[in-house]
């Protein structure tokens, strides 16, 4: 099934208020911490494994100047992390999978082509730095080093083997597009005349919504399809209502479109006049994001 362009019904902005502070684990002992690093509920993976990730996700290796050069390395490098995790069947690549689906189908054709953007530079520019933030906490959580909080919970989820696969992958993506893009569209200068670009970006991924679908399927057994259209179409808010779950922000995403909204959280980054006020507001959302998907789960919505 072929899934429309995402209206800003969403989903996001609903359980914001329902979001309580998560409380910092202790940390692990050595033996734990390694096994941590090697097992996400498939078959662990071996040193050599380890060590591999490791390196392809080392961006200090990488050309230091954003360009299609540098996008195509960190692409080819992200592919091969894709490829150790799914032989593992290690949830960790539940995310990674439908990622590196749209970047072969969607995102590298269109940079690919001279004619694609207003702006190639651009359209260079924020693809590299939104591949660039998960790479830098793939390559945190395989070192052992703090990773961010919004990855830190998908890597958390990962490894409870109990949860819901669909849940898994769904918490990736909250990470990705609500807090990665709209950080990543501050950090590439992005102006209004690069907004026809951005949104050609989006689109052309949200066309390839099935690839993803049907790939976690095919791999990791899961159907991503009625989360999907949670997220991206807001079907399913009527089901939190009674749920202990705050609508309002969810609504109000629903209302506006969850691309514009986030490109609205971009701009909002780059001015010091707003940026403290959108990180609070990103957190917020992700936060409720993450709950509304818990609650659907429970719910028999995954």
């Amino acid at each position: 099934m072929k899934f429309a362009r995402v209206p800003a019904r969403f989903l996001l902005a609903t359980f914001v208020a329902a979001v309580s502070t998560a409380v910092a684990s202790p940390p692990l002992a050595p033996a734990e911490a390694s096994n941590a690093i090697a097992t996400a509920c498939g078959t662990p993976l071996t040193a050599a494994d380890i060590g591999r990730i490791v390196a392809l996700s080392d961006i200090s290796t990488l050309p230091a100047a954003a360009s299609l050069d540098r996008l195509e390395e960190e692409v080819a490098r992200h592919e091969a992390i894709t490829a150790i995790l799914v032989r593992h069947r290690d949830r960790r690549g539940l995310f990674s999978l439908g990622l590196d689906a749209v970047e072969r189908t969607a995102v590298m054709p269109m940079q690919r082509d001279p004619a694609a953007f207003v702006n190639r530079d651009w359209g260079h520019a924020v693809s590299s730095d939104l591949l660039r933030r998960y790479l830098v906490n793939l390559h945190a959580e395989f070192t052992g080093a703090p990773v961010e909080p919004h990855w830190a919970q998908y890597f958390t989820m990962s490894k409870q083997c109990e949860a819901r696969p669909a849940e898994v992958a769904m918490m990736g993506y909250n990470a990705h597009l609500t807090v990665d893009l709209a950080y990543a569209v501050a950090t590439a200068a992005t102006t209004r005349a690069d907004v026809p670009d951005y949104y050609r970006i989006v689109d052309s991924i949200a066309l390839q919504a099935d690839t993803i679908v049907e790939g976690t399927r095919d791999v990791y057994g899961a159907d991503l399809g009625p989360l999907w259209r949670f997220y991206l179409l807001g079907e399913g808010l009527d089901r939190l209502s009674s749920e202990d779950v705050s609508s309002e922000f969810l609504l109000r995403a629903a209302d506006g479109g969850y691309n514009t909204l986030t490109l609205a959280h971009g701009f909002a980054l780059k001015d010091p006049r707003t940026a403290a006020t959108a990180e609070t507001t990103i957190g917020m959302l992700h936060q409720a994001n993450n709950k509304a998907i818990g609650v659907l789960s429970d719910l028999g919505g995954l």
